[in-house]
C-alpha cells in the first residue's frame, strides 16, 4: 500500500490532483534554484563593482568602466544611468515633458526609476512561490478529502467495513496532505529568505543612491560608506 497503488486506485480526480502538485513542485523548485543562483552572482557582482567605484580616481574613470563593461548588477546600473542623466540633463537641457525640472529633479526621477526596475528585478518569482506556498496545502487536503471519499466508497460497495480494510486506503489518501506541505514547506523558506535578502538589497541600493545623488549633485566627495557590501 503505498503512492503508486494510490494513484492506480484513485480516479481522474485524484490523479488530477496529484499532478497539480507535482507541477507545483517543479515549479517551486525552478524559482528556488533560479532565486538562489541569481543571488549568488548578484552578491559577487555587486561587491565588484562597489570595491572599483570607491577606488576610482573620478567618475569619468566610472563612467569609462561602464562604458567597456555594461551594468550587470544594480549598483552599476543606478551609478550609470545617474552619470548618464546628469550629464545629459547639463548638455540638452529640459526640452521634454520627461526632462522638465531642475537637474535635481531630473536626476531624481531617473534613479528613482531605475531603482523601481531593480526592485521589480528582484520580486520575480517572488509572487509564484507565494502562491504555491499558500495554496499546496490546500490542494493536498482537497487530495485526502477526495482520497477518503473515494476509499469509503469503494468499501461501501463492497460490503465490508473492517478496520484493516478501512486503514489501508485511507492512509493512502493522507499521503496527498503530506505531499501537498512537502510542496509548501521549501517554497515557505525560500520566498522568506529571498524577501529579506531583497529587503537587505535594496536598502544597501537606496543608502548608496543618496551617496551618489549628492557626489553628483555638489561634486563633494563623499566617504566611502558602501563600499564594503
Amino acid at each position: 500500500m503505498d503512492l503508486p497503488h494510490f494513484l492506480a486506485q484513485s480516479d481522474s480526480v485524484g490523479q488530477t490532483l496529484f499532478g497539480l502538485l507535482l507541477g507545483m513542485s517543479m515549479a517551486s523548485w525552478f524559482f528556488i534554484l533560479v532565486k538562489a543562483w541569481q543571488g549568488r552572482v548578484g552578491r559577487r557582482r555587486s561587491q565588484r563593482f562597489l570595491a572599483q567605484f570607491w577606488e576610482a580616481a573620478s567618475l569619468d574613470d566610472v563612467a569609462q568602466s561602464l562604458n567597456r563593461h555594461p551594468a550587470n548588477e544594480p549598483f552599476a546600473h543606478l551609478t550609470h544611468h545617474a552619470i548618464s542623466s546628469s550629464r545629459h540633463h547639463a548638455v540638452h537641457g529640459a526640452h521634454r515633458l520627461h526632462e522638465a525640472g531642475s537637474a535635481t529633479e531630473f536626476l531624481t526621477r531617473a534613479m528613482r526609476r531605475v531603482i523601481d526596475e531593480e526592485t521589480a528585478k528582484l520580486e520575480w518569482g517572488l509572487t509564484a512561490l507565494a502562491s504555491i506556498a499558500s495554496t499546496a496545502p490546500f490542494v493536498g487536503l482537497f487530495g485526502t478529502v477526495w482520497g477518503v471519499y473515494h476509499a469509503l466508497i469503494g468499501i461501501g460497495k463492497g460490503g465490508q467495513g473492517t478496520l484493516d480494510q478501512i486503514a489501508g486506503p485511507v492512509g493512502e489518501a493522507l499521503i496527498m496532505t503530506g505531499l501537498g506541505l512537502a510542496v509548501a514547506i521549501p517554497a515557505v523558506l525560500a520566498y522568506n529568505d529571498c524577501s529579506r535578502s531583497n529587503r537587505l538589497t535594496l536598502a544597501k541600493l537606496d543608502a548608496f543612491a543618496h551617496d551618489l545623488f549628492a557626489f553628483l549633485t555638489t561634486g563633494a566627495a563623499v566617504p566611502p560608506q558602501t563600499g564594503g557590501q
